[in-house]
């Protein structure tokens, strides 16, 4: 693993002026483009609130460079009109940041370390996306030990706590000398210092770190176990009280781990099917019922931009690749949310990275195409109330005389159906 080895369906959907327009290939599947290039981005992140897309950070290519995306900015996505919304946001504004890790709980979203590209941070923000103004606070611990500064780690969301999980980092002589070699591999030794504290060794590492959110509290739990080894750029996603990450070493098939987050007990998880995903990282995991997670795209040890999806179903232990329309938009460096009736939702990323390497250096590390995409892939049968919206949606020329006739409440749904149907079927 190497410190910077890439930044980190149909139907189609062409948008114009914030509004999305349609062209059917069946399958049950949709891909919505974005309407301005400022939505264009990888290594983001985005959740989903009331069937809202939000998105935030990340960057994008230039001309001749790679800019990081504004922080005093987050985007919208009505999922049922296909509408984009730009909203501004004041405070305590973060700095502009890579390799990030974004969580929302309880109506608050915390952004936790990254890299500005010059140095690392364990800094943790928080904006309250439940209020009209949404406005930044720099978060500072009441208690316990700020994690040292990292980026490419992931969070686990459990009971109210992020539960934070690998990642490339520094830490001090001391710090290193007292971990074992198999929970942190040094990549490389230089000076920084960052605050008051001086850091000399820089590596992967397997640590887990538990912020409360009530409490504002830090702290480390003892976990027992054979851990994972140290990574970063994998995936993770919770079940219940269990925190499953995969990826982000290079490994030739896909691994797996599941941590108790009440027992803190760590179990590999030995897959029982004869084909496997190929091992990757950059991806996403989604859990999309109770028993089976989502796994979409990433960067292949072979160094290509992968486009399979694949489903592991947790009791069985079994994986089972699904076949799906769009062999041509790969994703890597993307993100995956449970929308509405399991559907998986996933932004942007890139579609053509590519990196050739050797035993000891990358070769070539092209640069990026990024998309600001908006592909939602239908894991199960749609309920046949969702299917009435959509053809009422669809067909408001049949029914016009009758929706006056419907309750408010449904009327303002209808409308949305009828609103972003007119707009997919209008010419391009």
């Amino acid at each position: 693993m190497r410190k910077e080895v890439g930044r980190c369906a149909g139907e189609k959907l062409h948008e114009r002026d914030g509004q999305a327009r349609r062209r059917t290939t069946g399958s049950g599947m949709a891909v919505i483009p974005a309407s301005t290039r400022q939505l264009e981005r990888s290594t983001h992140t985005a959740f989903i609130h009331n069937n809202t897309l939000c998105v935030w950070g990340g960057f994008q290519a230039s001309v001749s460079e790679d800019v990081i995306l504004p922080s005093a900015e987050i985007w919208l996505c009505d999922l049922d009109s296909g509408t984009w919304q730009r909203r501004v946001m004041g405070g305590e504004t973060p700095p502009l940041l890579l390799g990030f890790c974004g969580s929302y709980v309880n109506g608050s979203f915390y952004v936790f370390a990254g890299y500005d590209g010059l140095t690392y941070s364990n800094q943790m923000f928080s904006v309250d996306l439940t209020q009209h103004c949404y406005l930044w606070k720099k978060v500072m611990a009441a208690k316990g030990t700020t994690p040292s500064p990292r980026n490419k780690h992931s969070c686990w969301v459990h009971g109210g706590r992020l539960v934070y999980f690998g990642g490339y980092g520094c830490k001090t002589l001391r710090e290193a000398r007292n971990m074992d070699s198999s929970n942190f591999i040094i990549e490389e030794m230089t000076w920084l210092t960052i605050g008051d504290v001086l850091f000399r060794c820089w590596g992967w590492h397997n640590e887990v770190n538990v912020f409360d959110t009530f409490t504002s509290a830090w702290s480390v739990p003892e976990t027992k176990g054979k851990p994972p080894l140290p990574r970063g750029c994998h995936a993770s996603a919770v079940v219940g009280n269990k925190g499953y990450v995969c990826g982000g070493v290079e490994s030739a098939e896909l691994d797996m781990y599941c941590l108790d987050l009440v027992e803190w007990n760590w179990t590999q998880i030995e897959a029982l099917s004869s084909r496997m995903p190929l091992g990757r990282s950059m991806h996403t995991m989604t859990i999309i019922a109770d028993r089976t997670l989502f796994v979409f795209g990433g960067l292949g040890v072979d160094g290509k931009t992968l486009n399979d999806a694949w489903q592991f179903d947790m009791l069985a232990r079994e994986w089972r690749e699904i076949s799906h329309p769009h062999a041509n938009e790969p994703r890597v460096c993307h993100t995956a949310c449970l929308g509405s009736d399991n559907d998986v939702v996933i932004f942007g990323g890139s579609s053509d990275l590519s990196i050739t390497m050797d035993s000891i250096t990358v070769l070539s590390c092209p640069s990026q195409t990024h998309s600001g995409d908006v592909l939602i892939i239908q894991t199960q049968p749609y309920p046949l109330f969702r299917l009435c919206e959509d053809f009422l949606g669809s067909n408001a020329e049949l029914f016009s005389q009758h929706l006056d006739r419907l309750p408010a409440k449904l009327r303002g749904r209808i409308d949305k159906r009828i609103a972003f149907f007119s707009k997919l079927l209008a010419p391009t």
